[in-house]
């Protein structure tokens, strides 16, 4: 006996075939949200992270440049401190500048030279006085250029030819004028130690 099935069948197949296209939709938009939330959790917790890291960097800079200041500041303290102290040295030091020069002098200036004035303003010093020739007043000049502690940069100012004494006596000899720089002597200057140990008065000035 023959079976004859009536039914739609393919119909059926039909609406199967949808629900399952429609269920299989339905898991791949929900896969799809999933992976999106998943996605988006991952680089909002990066995002976080690096905010947090800019963050820290931003507070460190912020100390760091406060501690930089800070160190300027205590420099510029140092600074003024040091510029204090040398001042007072200076002071203590210029109140026996006129006893070093003259001890210094009497030592630099040479035979055949005669200084019958100085005049201290500031750190120069103002020599006037005779020579015997032009030689002697050249070999001051390199004294006090080369060989003295306490002396630097001398300049001669003027000199010319007159006459001192009358009669038997007088004399032909050379007036110059010299300026020179006085030295500040410096603690910590090995030339400036040497020369305190040598101020002991050794010999008295010369005449022609």
């Amino acid at each position: 006996m023959i079976k004859i099935n009536l039914l739609p069948h393919r119909e059926e197949k039909r609406k199967l075939r949808k629900k399952a296209f429609v269920a299989m939709m339905f898991l791949s938009a929900i896969v799809g949200a999933l992976i999106v939330m998943a996605v988006g959790g991952y680089f909002a917790a990066q995002l976080s992270d690096q905010e947090q890291r800019n963050a820290f960097i931003k507070n460190e800079n912020t100390r760091l440049d406060a501690e930089i200041k800070e160190v300027a500041t205590l420099k510029q303290e140092i600074e003024a401190l040091k510029a204090r102290q040398q001042a007072v040295e200076d002071l203590q030091s210029d109140r026996n500048q006129p006893v070093y020069l003259m001890d210094e002098l009497a030592q630099q200036v040479p035979e055949g030279v005669y200084l019958k004035s100085f005049k201290q303003d500031g750190q120069r010093v103002l020599l006037n006085g005779y020579a015997q020739s032009n030689e002697r007043v050249s070999e001051l000049l390199r004294n006090l250029g080369n060989h003295s502690p306490w002396l630097e940069r001398p300049d001669l100012i003027e000199i010319r030819s007159t006459g001192i004494g009358q009669g038997k006596d007088a004399k032909k000899v050379f007036e110059f004028t010299i300026n020179a720089g006085i030295k500040r002597p410096r603690d910590n200057d090995p030339q400036a130690a040497d020369a305190k140990a040598a101020l002991v008065p050794t010999a008295a000035p010369r005449k022609p």
